[in-house]
């Protein structure tokens, strides 16, 4: 059966006076998956979070938030929504801060304690916000999305400044919520960051579309390699593909590089066209080298008009 869009672009654009911060965009995200938008600084990730939250209006497309079944709620659809920057007052105290979101929203005090208790604030509840680490206001404001208990989240970096532990956590809790049939749209710098949670892919370059695809399709066009120097690369080349294992490529240093065959099956191979081995070493592939393979950097960073607040939206 196919799941209900909980979020959805349609060549989506958007131009500030000569910059065009995104170019034709069109995604879907199904409810109950988490996707991410993935790119370096200025490649578009937090204009199109925006258009689809309705703070900013599109040059062109479409942008739409929720269906029939993705979670909409009685009353309207519900986000839950993080953004940079994170709309917290410095000289206000954790807890004091929170309590403000909630009265907003319409949520009682009760729901604020059981948030600093779910993001592990409770011990800074009463110290004031500048202060804080940066790890510690990432939290808080993902609390402040929380408030409502919403279906659809929007993350803008939520990892920013959360250690190895603390984005363990804040990953077990998306998995969690998009099991729960919620949905999460996220965005990050680095695709080594989302490969643990996300179900879909979608890299910006430059306000474009660079990649946009699962995990795994992404790990297929990059795999990890086996650096091989032979007595005949040609030969064994050859051997391979017979057998094969065809994405062999020659490097400039006359060393060959072997896709998806493990150790065994080359000395196979190499054994099959009586070719000698001298050395064999494993190439991996971060996946950072393949976002900068996809992407460019140094993209013109739009100016944004004045943030609304943050929070929950309807």
């Amino acid at each position: 059966m196919t799941r209900p869009l909980a979020f959805a672009a349609g060549g989506l654009t958007k131009t500030f006076d000569t910059v065009t911060a995104v170019d034709e965009v069109s995604f879907v995200v199904p409810a109950g998956t988490v996707a991410a938008l993935v790119g370096p600084h200025g490649s578009g990730k937090s204009t199109v979070l925006r258009m689809l939250l309705g703070l900013l209006t599109p040059t062109s497309g479409t942008a739409s938030v929720g269906g029939p079944g993705s979670g909409a709620k009685a009353g309207g659809q519900v986000v839950g929504a993080m953004l940079n920057p994170r709309g917290l007052h410095p000289a206000r105290k954790v807890a004091a801060q929170l309590r403000v979101f909630a009265s907003a929203a319409g949520v009682s005090d009760t729901r604020v304690e059981e948030l600093l208790t779910l993001v592990r604030l409770t011990d800074v509840a009463d110290r004031r916000i500048g202060g804080l680490t940066e790890g510690m206001r990432t939290r808080l404001a993902l609390a402040v999305a929380l408030l409502g208990d919403p279906p659809l989240l929007v993350l803008d970096d939520p990892t920013a400044g959360l250690d190895v532990r603390e984005t363990a956590w804040l990953n077990d809790f998306l998995r969690g919520h998009a099991r729960r049939g919620g949905t999460v749209l996220l965005t990050s710098r680095t695709l080594s960051t989302v490969l643990p949670i996300a179900d879909e892919l979608i890299v910006l370059d430059r306000g474009a579309i660079a990649y946009q695809g699962s995990p795994a399709r992404l790990r297929r066009s990059h795999p990890d390699r086996l650096l091989v120097k032979a007595s005949s690369p040609i030969a064994l080349a050859t051997s391979l593909a017979a057998q094969g294992f065809t994405d062999a490529v020659m490097r400039p240093d006359g060393r060959l590089a072997v896709a998806e065959a493990s150790l065994s099956q080359l000395e196979s191979a190499a054994s099959t066209a009586r070719v000698q081995l001298t050395e064999v070493t494993q190439e991996h592939i971060h996946p950072d080298q393949v976002l900068a393979a996809l992407t460019h950097t140094g993209a013109p960073a739009p100016t944004y008009p004045a943030p609304a607040p943050y929070g929950t939206y309807r």
